[in-house]
């Protein structure tokens, strides 16, 4: 959920990121740094409702860690970016430092608004499957819809998808089943 703005035209790290200090929320793509506006309240909602989902069964079954935007994943020094929600496997928690997530977590959601779609249905898509990201679920709360990708061969493929109802599944969260209509 980032919009480009002019901050200053040149490429940003990660350090120089983590260095301002004008409380706002920003993230950086390709070297581009990018404000992130305050999620809606049908965002909120949906993160919320599908953090309980993925956490609760993370939990349940001794897989790993589950955090929720705003959260630093830092792919490498040009690209942090906050997706909405966050899953690390147990096998990968080394990546979990204080500060931030340095690595690539096992799955990310980010969740569409009118101003991110195209960010988040290209750009992060794209700059996921570049890293290795294994599932990426791309959830749109204002036409009650939710996919879920999983990287075959470094390109993301539609594993399953649900409008209002329907159920749906991880292969990343192997067992993991839930119907879309939990998360309205």
């Amino acid at each position: 959920m980032a919009t480009e703005f002019e901050k200053e035209a040149r490429r940003w790290t990660y350090e120089e990121y983590y260095r301002l200090d004008d409380e706002q929320r920003y993230e950086v793509i390709d070297g581009t740094l990018l404000m992130a506006p305050a999620p809606d309240t049908w965002h909120q909602n949906w993160s919320r409702k599908l953090f309980r989902i993925v956490d609760r069964f993370a939990i349940n079954h001794g897989l790993g860690e589950v955090f929720y935007a705003p959260i630093d994943i830092v792919l490498d020094a040009e690209n942090t970016v906050q997706p909405d929600l966050v899953f690390v496997s147990a096998a990968q928690a080394a990546i979990i430092q204080r500060r931030a997530i340095f690595g690539t977590p096992d799955l990310l959601v980010e969740l569409v608004s009118p101003s991110t779609v195209r960010r988040d249905r290209y750009d992060k898509k794209d700059l996921y499957a570049r890293f290795g990201v294994k599932e990426y679920w791309i959830g749109d709360p204002a036409n009650k819809a939710l996919e879920i990708l999983t990287l075959k061969e470094r390109v993301y493929r539609l594993h399953c998808c649900a409008e209002e109802k329907g159920k749906l599944n991880s292969l990343v969260l192997a067992g993991l089943e839930f119907d879309l209509i939990e998360v309205q």
